[in-house]
């Protein structure tokens, strides 16, 4: 590990190393200098952790295999941490950046002038589909960048709208590179890695975990100053980004649909509380309208 970025790196693909954990790292040695000087006694004392998780950090960290292991997959895969130049500025400011982004893919698309994120349910109505081609086609002619997450029904249909017609798409998913989920679109998964980008703060062999998806989220809306919801359920992921993106200040378009349909109550909920109400995409134009100057 010669460099700071190694290190970080190094200290991220450890399973036991969370988020919270590693920020409590960087807080009291910045520069990860004493990464290998510790002991898992001082590891568990100092930052609160099972002895247990201490030595595996502990043996983690020495382990020469896994740092071999990790250059490999540097071949493989792109990274991108919080330090680095190329890390989107949108995502660097939201109240829980990922420390560590992976990718596959055109890497440049993270510094895309004109990013919108895009959501919605997994089981969308006959309305949905048409509606969303009438509003995002013209977007994606304009150079917007569509951002979902790859989960099937909506997000799914957002990156193939793009790559239908030329535009350019990225994928937040919600595991490593090497447990691709879900799997029902591979051929997707591989035109996304030859010729978009798919992005995920998750070490390439870490399996897709129920609690990652709420936390990607934060990630989709986080790379976005908009996020637009085609339809979702009352209970729904799209309503947990939702308030990730208001979380972190950002505007809130919704599209409205069929009274009475439940994949349209979500919403129209959204709308009531006070979200920008989208029928055409001038109204996204319109919200954009410095950016296109």
């Amino acid at each position: 590990m010669k460099t700071f970025r190694q290190r970080l790196i190094h200290l991220h693909a450890c399973p036991q190393v969370t988020r919270s954990l590693l920020n409590k790292w960087l807080k009291q040695d910045p520069d990860l200098t004493t990464l290998l000087k510790m002991t898992p006694e001082e590891i568990s004392t100092i930052f609160r952790v099972p002895s247990t998780n201490s030595q595996i950090i502990y043996k983690h960290i020495h382990d020469t295999s896994i740092m071999k292991k990790l250059d490999t997959e540097e071949q493989l895969y792109g990274c991108v941490t919080i330090f680095d130049k190329d890390y989107p500025e949108l995502l660097k400011i939201i109240p829980d950046p990922p420390l560590v982004l992976y990718t596959k893919g055109n890497a440049k698309l993270l510094q895309h002038p004109l990013p919108l994120s895009v959501v919605g349910t997994r089981t969308p109505s006959n309305y949905a589909l048409p509606a969303m081609r009438q509003i995002l086609t013209p977007l994606i002619k304009s150079n917007f960048c569509m951002i979902s997450g790859m989960a099937m029904g909506i997000d799914q249909y957002v990156h193939r709208l793009a790559i239908q017609y030329g535009g350019t798409t990225i994928a937040v998913i919600g595991s490593g590179f090497d447990h691709i989920y879900p799997r029902n679109n591979l051929a997707l998964y591989k035109h996304m890695c030859d010729s978009q980008l798919i992005i995920s703060e998750h070490p390439p062999d870490r399996p897709p975990r129920k609690y990652h998806f709420p936390e990607r989220n934060r990630i989709i809306s986080g790379l976005s100053e908009a996020t637009l919801v085609i339809e979702a359920r009352l209970r729904s992921g799209s309503l947990i980004t939702v308030d990730q993106a208001l979380e972190q200040g950002r505007e809130v378009f919704a599209m409205p649909g069929p009274i009475g349909s439940k994949t349209s109550e979500g919403c129209h909920y959204m709308i009531r509380e006070g979200a920008t109400l989208i029928q055409g995409y001038q109204d996204i134009i319109h919200a954009y309208a410095e950016k296109l100057k």
